[in-house]
């Protein structure tokens, strides 16, 4: 009995092999396929995206500064890695801005608790 199916269009599928060590299929060991000027299709390792900074307070997304790995960041020179700001690099704007006030809200609190300690009782 002839097969059911035959295909008069079969193509060979060239195999491909890892060129790393690590053979197991983890977010480390990513890749795609590419095609070399020689024609051959090889592996194309994918880095890890980077993560945009975090604020400590709030947990928002830092502005003004880019998503990137740790050893990126440790090549990257400082005015990329902060904004000039007092906390910049690690807290919001919106952070700071209540940081301030909240402390100069205690300070005057400290102010009117002493004024009225001084004040003559009637």
């Amino acid at each position: 009995p002839a097969p059911l199916f035959l295909s008069s269009s079969t193509t060979m599928v060239q195999r491909l092999r890892y060129k790393r060590r690590l053979s197991y299929n983890t977010k480390s060991n990513l890749r795609r396929v590419t095609k070399t000027p020689g024609g051959r299709l090889t592996y194309l390792y994918i880095r890890k995206a980077g993560s945009v900074p975090k604020c400590g307070d709030c947990g928002t997304d830092l502005p003004g500064i880019k998503a990137s790995r740790p050893r990126q960041l440790h090549k990257t020179s400082k005015r990329l890695k902060h904004v000039t700001r007092a906390y910049g690099g690690s807290r919001c704007a919106n952070c700071v801005r209540s940081r301030i006030v909240r402390a100069f809200l205690i300070e005057e609190q400290k102010i009117v608790k002493k004024v009225l300690k001084n004040a003559p009782k009637k």
